[in-house]
């Protein structure tokens, strides 16, 4: 498809409450329309937090259900605690349809927090397709390491899941911008909003940028659900005017 409808979903995270994040979500996505491909913010329905013995869940727990349950003709997807196989995770889940579709777990780890002491870090880059569009989940911190996001898979659209606090949103806004033009791709970067329980403030700032690193109506810092469309042309026609990417470097990543 040439267009592809995005819904990005800014939450105030209820605090280590899955029960009543995944019911407010409800309430926010009712007028969800079918086909689009619906953001939630990283650990939507926890907060980020690390007490992974009462958060996290199998592939099968209630939140993942949810997930598939809100897909039945709509993309939805973000990151859940997830533990599998005696370790835990922050993993993207992407479901459509009632089925998982997509999964990523975080690489980059925010050791600041503690996350690296208690999640295990992903090794696997992904990239997934809907409606025609190719989509690179990342996560969050990933967002500061651009070789890991450097767009190799020729991705249309990147997404951050965050829950990036107040006090550093200026490195949010520049981040996105330079990661959509070093990539030439739109990059939507999906944040939350409120105090967690670490008393961490989130002010939202949640913003799509087109593959020149402009914003593209930019949101505030309120609990909001915020609609978008993206054009393949315009995609297509900076690729064309500006064939960046075909200048850039080869190399692998060891992991």
């Amino acid at each position: 498809m040439q267009t592809l409808n995005i819904r990005a979903v800014q939450s105030d995270i209820i605090w280590e409450n899955p029960k009543g994040n995944l019911d407010n979500l409800t309430a926010l996505l009712k007028n969800a329309q079918k086909d689009e491909l619906v953001v939630l913010p990283e650990m939507f329905a926890t907060g980020f937090s690390m007490n992974t013995e009462k958060t996290a869940q199998s592939m099968n727990g209630e939140i993942v259900s949810w997930m598939k349950e809100s897909s039945e003709d709509k993309m939805v997807c973000g990151t859940v605690a997830i533990e599998d196989d005696g370790k835990y995770y922050n993993r993207f889940i992407a479901c459509y349809r009632g089925e998982i579709t997509c999964k990523y777990d975080k690489r980059h780890l925010f050791s600041y927090a503690g996350e690296d002491r208690h999640y295990t870090p992903g090794k696997d880059v992904t990239v997934f397709e809907f409606q025609g569009w190719k989509i690179k989940p990342l996560i969050c911190y990933d967002l500061r390491f651009p070789v890991w996001c450097r767009n190799k898979e020729e991705a249309d659209l990147m997404l951050f899941c965050a829950n990036w606090p107040e006090a550093r949103i200026q490195a949010w806004n520049a981040l996105l911008a330079a990661r959509a033009i070093e990539n030439q791709c739109f990059v939507l970067g999906v944040n939350r909003v409120g105090l967690d329980g670490k008393q961490k403030q989130h002010n939202g700032q949640t913003q799509l940028c087109d593959p020149l690193g402009s914003q593209i109506n930019p949101c505030g810092d309120s609990e909001a659900v915020f609609e978008y469309s993206v054009q393949r042309e315009v995609l297509q026609s900076i690729r064309i005017e500006y064939p960046f990417l075909r200048d850039s470097d080869l190399f692998t990543v060891l992991v």
